[in-house]
C-alpha cells in the first residue's frame, strides 16, 4: 500500500490550522493541487491569533496591548487568512474558524473538553473529509501539539476514516526525511503558495525573512505515530526529585481529560522509566507532561506522546 496519497477528483482534504498562517505555511502547494484535481478543501481555524503581541506593539505603536486591542487584532489576523485562502483558490465558506483564543488549545482541551471536541467534530462531520492533515503531535508549540490531539479525538468520536498526515512547524519530524511525504515540486503552485504567505501582512512585520523561508522549502509530511499495544504507556520524560514534585501528568482520552500531580498519578517504575495506566477508553489516549507554569517561553519543554489501539483512518489509496 502507498505512503502516499492519491489526490483526485474525489479528495475532500481538511487542513487543520492552529493560528492563522499555518494553513498556507504548511499545506499551501497541497491545497493547491487538491483544487486543480477537482477535489474539495476545508480549513478549520482554531484561533485567530490573537495573543501576538510584539507585532502589534510595532504596527500599531503602542506598548500596552488590552483585550479589546487583542480582539482587533485576531479580527485583523482572521481577515488575512480569508484572503490567503482566497489566493489558494480557497472560498470564504470553506473556511470554519473556532475563534479561540491563541495560546489556549491546550486550555480548551482541557477545561472545556466537551464543547471544543463537539466544535471540532461538527466540522469533521460537515465536511466528510477522506484526507485530513493536522499538526505533528511532537510540535513544540503548544497549540499545535494539542491541536493534533483535538483533531485525532474528534475524527475517532466521529468515526471517520479519513487519511491523516502530519505537518510540522516547529520542531523536527520523527521519520526520517527520506520516509516524509514530499508531494508537490510545481513552480506556478510555489509563487501561488508565497503569495498566500504574503497575504499575513501582520507576520510580515517582525518575521518575514523567516516565514518567507519556511514558506520557500518542500512541504513534507508525516504520519502519526504508529498505535501502542496494551493498557499502558512508557512516558519519555525523566523528570527529577525537585521537578516531580511540581509537574502534573494529563491524560487526554475517549472518556475526556483527566490531570494528576505526579505523585498522584497511576504510574509505575518500569527499568529506569515510568509507565502510566491507561483508562478503558475508546480510541486515541494522549498524555502530557505539565508544570503549568506562566512564562514567556511559549515552546513545550515536554509535549504530549500518544497512543492508539486502532489504526487512524484508511492507508493511502494505491496510484492508478
Amino acid at each position: 500500500m502507498s505512503r502516499h496519497p492519491t489526490i483526485d477528483g474525489s479528495t475532500r482534504l481538511l487542513v487543520v490550522a492552529p493560528h492563522p498562517d499555518d494553513e498556507s505555511l504548511a499545506a499551501g502547494l497541497l491545497i493547491q493541487r487538491t483544487l486543480a484535481s477537482g477535489g474539495r478543501v476545508d480549513v478549520l481555524l482554531l484561533t485567530d491569533g490573537d495573543d501576538n503581541p510584539w507585532p502589534q506593539r510595532w504596527l500599531e505603536r503602542r506598548i500596552v496591548v488590552g483585550a479589546t486591542d487583542r480582539a482587533r487584532w485576531g479580527a485583523r489576523r482572521r481577515r488575512e487568512v480569508a484572503a490567503a485562502l482566497a489566493r489558494l483558490g480557497v472560498g470564504p465558506d470553506h473556511l470554519h474558524a473556532l475563534g479561540w483564543h491563541d495560546m489556549q488549545v491546550t486550555s480548551e482541551l482541557r477545561e472545556r473538553h466537551g464543547q471544543a471536541l463537539s466544535a471540532v467534530r461538527r466540522v469533521v462531520e460537515r465536511t466528510r473529509p477522506n484526507l485530513v492533515v493536522i499538526p505533528d503531535l511532537g510540535d513544540t508549540h503548544p497549540d499545535h501539539g494539542s491541536a493534533h490531539v483535538l483533531a485525532r479525538l474528534a475524527l475517532a468520536a466521529a468515526g471517520s476514516t479519513a487519511d491523516v498526515l502530519t505537518y510540522m512547524v516547529h520542531g523536527t519530524e520523527r521519520s526520517a526525511p527520506e520516509d516524509l511525504i514530499v508531494p508537490d515540486a510545481d513552480a506556478q503552485r510555489q509563487a501561488t503558495k508565497t503569495a498566500a504567505v504574503l497575504e499575513h501582512h501582520t507576520q510580515m512585520a517582525l518575521s518575514r525573512k523567516r516565514m518567507l523561508r519556511v514558506a520557500s522549502r518542500p512541504e513534507r509530511f508525516d504520519r502519526p505515530p504508529p498505535a501502542l499495544t496494551g493498557g499502558t504507556v512508557r512516558l519519555p520524560w525523566h523528570p527529577g526529585p525537585l521537578a516531580r514534585a511540581r509537574v502534573r501528568i494529563v491524560l487526554a482520552d475517549g472518556q475526556g481529560v483527566a490531570a494528576w500531580p505526579w505523585r498522584r498519578a497511576p504510574l509505575e517504575r518500569s527499568g529506569e522509566g515510568w509507565v502510566l495506566a491507561l483508562r478503558h477508553a475508546a480510541g486515541p489516549a494522549f498524555v502530557k507532561l505539565t508544570a503549568d507554569l506562566s512564562t514567556p517561553w511559549i515552546y513545550d519543554r515536554y509535549g504530549w506522546v500518544g497512543a492508539d489501539p486502532e489504526p487512524v483512518g484508511l492507508v493511502a489509496r494505491p496510484a492508478a
